[in-house]
């Protein structure tokens, strides 16, 4: 647990274990609380490395909208920061994108990358999903009922609906009624309606395992095919079933996903 500093702001972030170091980044909603199931298995052979991005978690909030520029130029000063010349990075939704574009500006810096549920850019589909997010912003349970179904699969979230109802009433009374909170929210949301590396991805060489789910309401598996057709060094899996948040509903296969493509000897075996 520590932090640095970017342009006179903290920086958190935490470290566990020791080995490959793999970064790994948060969805929007998240911070490196969130990802409290996966530390043990993911720093078992490897070092861990979480970070909270500006306006997430336990680093300090911003006060003007920005684009993911930001917090690529917060993720390279990390790297630095741990003297690192080449980290592998995971990220899911907001992080894999983030990812993404660290791998277009800086791709000496990255071994190889694991990326879930992402997109190559922000659609005008998606842009007034986010709006429809930031509307509701000043509402914590219209909030809720807004941004939180759509990040699972209808199944998880009808078969799992006592564990939402509770969720419901922790968000709701919590983070969801925090201004500050909401207001970070609204800033990150923004800060991805600029998004657009279709073309700068055709240059990307770095390894790249791509996931993506069967049942993803918010960034639907055409967006990953699409990846996949644009990244030239990619791999595509995708999870049956799975909604958008595919760590929460498929953690063991998270897990496996990213620690084998990372820790692969080769990721160039043949029979022939």
């Amino acid at each position: 647990m520590a932090t640095f500093d970017y342009n006179g702001k903290q920086v958190y972030y935490e470290i566990y274990g020791e080995g490959k170091p793999i970064v790994l980044l948060n969805g929007i909603m998240m911070s490196t609380k969130s990802w409290g199931i996966f530390v043990d298995a993911l720093s078992k052979d490897n070092k861990l490395i979480l970070l909270d991005f500006l306006d997430q978690g336990q680093s300090d909030r911003l006060e003007s909208n920005y684009t993911h520029d930001i917090q690529v130029e917060v993720l390279k000063q990390l790297i630095i920061e741990l003297g690192y010349d080449k980290v592998s990075i995971a990220g899911i939704s907001y992080g894999a994108e983030i990812a993404l574009n660290f791998s277009v500006k800086y791709g000496h810096m990255v071994e190889r990358l694991v990326v879930f549920n992402a997109s190559c850019k922000t659609s005008a589909w998606l842009k007034d999903i986010g709006e429809a997010w930031n509307l509701s912003a000043d509402q914590p349970l219209n909030y809720y009922l807004t941004a939180i179904p759509v990040i699972y699969s209808p199944a998880f979230y009808n078969n799992n609906y006592d564990f939402m109802k509770n969720r419901q009433k922790l968000l709701t009374s919590t983070v969801f009624s925090d201004k500050g909170f909401m207001d970070a929210m609204i800033r990150l949301t923004k800060s991805s309606e600029s998004y657009n590396l279709e073309e700068q991805l055709k240059q990307v060489r770095t390894r790249t395992l791509i996931v993506s789910s069967e049942n993803d309401m918010l960034t639907p598996k055409e967006e990953q095919y699409r990846l996949h057709q644009l990244l030239e060094n990619s791999e595509l899996i995708l999870i049956p079933g799975a909604g958008h948040a595919s760590m929460y509903e498929k953690p063991a296969l998270f897990v496996t996903l990213v620690l084998g493509f990372i820790n692969a000897e080769s990721l160039d075996m043949s029979i022939l």
